[in-house]
């Protein structure tokens, strides 16, 4: 299987605008990278996703599966000092990501890591989605096994 499978995108056009507001912003000036880029891959039975958070405190990231949807939630605080701000590049607050898996994935034993800056993901394939091995009987014995 092919990662779009593993990773649903619903709305093509939806994405386009999405893309199209990272890049020009909203008022139609040059914006600021995304603030959660992320790679997903899949590699035998998992399907992998990481997510770049750096200077982000492991105890604000939070992560909720309902259904198929992941939703990765994670805090940057904001400066406590009083000093004067010179540049400001690096985006602040609560920012979020939701991801829309496939069917053919097991979402109830996703685990999740934090090292370095990086939120990683592992979600196993789903038993049903791997392939498996049906027997054929004639007269009532087996003969032969072919690939589901």
């Amino acid at each position: 299987m092919e990662v779009e499978t593993m990773l649903m995108r619903t709305d093509p056009f939806r994405e386009l605008d999405r893309l199209t507001q990272q890049v020009l912003g909203t008022n139609g000036t040059l914006a600021r990278p995304s603030v959660m880029p992320m790679d997903a891959w899949r590699d035998g039975e998992t399907f992998h996703v990481e997510f770049d958070l750096p200077g982000v405190d492991p105890d604000s990231i939070d992560v909720d599966v309902e259904r198929n949807v992941v939703t990765v939630k994670a805090e940057r605080a904001a400066r406590a000092s009083d000093a004067e701000l010179i540049a400001a590049e690096r985006p602040r607050g609560v920012f979020s990501r939701q991801l829309i898996l496939g069917d053919n994935l097991d979402t109830q034993h996703i685990t999740a890591s934090y090292d370095s800056g990086v939120l990683s993901l592992a979600v196993p394939v789903a038993e049903q989605a791997k392939p498996r091995k049906i027997s054929i009987t004639s007269n009532g014995e087996d003969r032969r096994s072919i690939d589901a």
